[in-house]
């Protein structure tokens, strides 16, 4: 049986090998193992080697949280199936060439993912990656909204979720931003290096290319 607990150190050194490692291959089918017992689904998301690993990255090959953060991802499936049924980019295309969500090119300070949502400027749905990211976790980005009016307009079963994790930035939101995600903002945002509409279509294009993968993933609602 594969090692549990790596360590912060050999954790982060599993981590930056390549995927066809074979040094990976035990916490791989250690995971693998735990899923199957568990009578983990089969389809639509095989436990390929590829599936797998990004729970592992995202917890730096800590088979305990992996298998924790996979889980609860079944688990979410399970819940809100509604939200990753019939993935389709197409039907979200305009939305997409709205700008109003981008993600920036460079993580946080802390190995996050950072997205920007200017949800005042386009309120009409609410996008969830349904499958895992090879990340700490993410940030989300709001223009300055009444929140009270966005809540109303977003399903029950995520307005708790989305409350738990807000931080107010107040009315000078530019300086406090700028205070932790130094050097990775877009100009909009007190950046230099890029604009908002850079990452909105470079986003709307990786979306795209995705298209036969979100659709592998999808559940078919009935």
């Amino acid at each position: 049986m594969a090692e549990t607990r790596p360590g912060p150190a050999a954790g982060l050194a599993l981590s930056a090998l390549p995927d066809q490692s074979p040094l990976l291959q035990p916490s791989l089918a250690e995971l693998r193992r735990r899923a199957r017992a568990a009578g983990a689904p089969r389809s639509p998301l095989p436990l390929s080697d590829a599936f797998l690993l990004r729970f592992l990255r995202a917890r730096d090959f800590d088979l305990e949280l992996a298998w924790r953060l996979l889980k609860n991802y079944y688990k979410w499936r399970a819940e809100c199936p509604e939200i990753s049924a019939d993935l389709c980019p197409r039907s979200i295309l305009g939305l997409l060439k709205a700008g109003y969500l981008g993600v920036l090119r460079a993580r946080d300070p802390t190995g996050s993912k950072v997205l920007i949502y200017r949800i005042a400027k386009k309120i009409a749905a609410v996008l969830t990656d349904s499958f895992p990211l090879k990340v700490r976790g993410i940030h989300l980005i709001n223009e300055p909204i009444i929140f009270h009016a966005v809540f109303s307009m977003i399903k029950p079963f995520l307005t708790e979720k989305i409350k738990e994790r807000i931080h107010m930035h107040g009315n000078n939101y530019k300086q406090s931003l700028l205070q932790h995600f130094p050097d990775i903002l877009p100009l909009e945002y007190g950046g230099a290096e890029f604009s908002m509409e850079d990452i909105c279509q470079e986003w709307t294009n990786f979306i795209m290319k995705s298209e036969n993968y979100l659709s592998s993933i999808s559940q078919i609602s009935e």
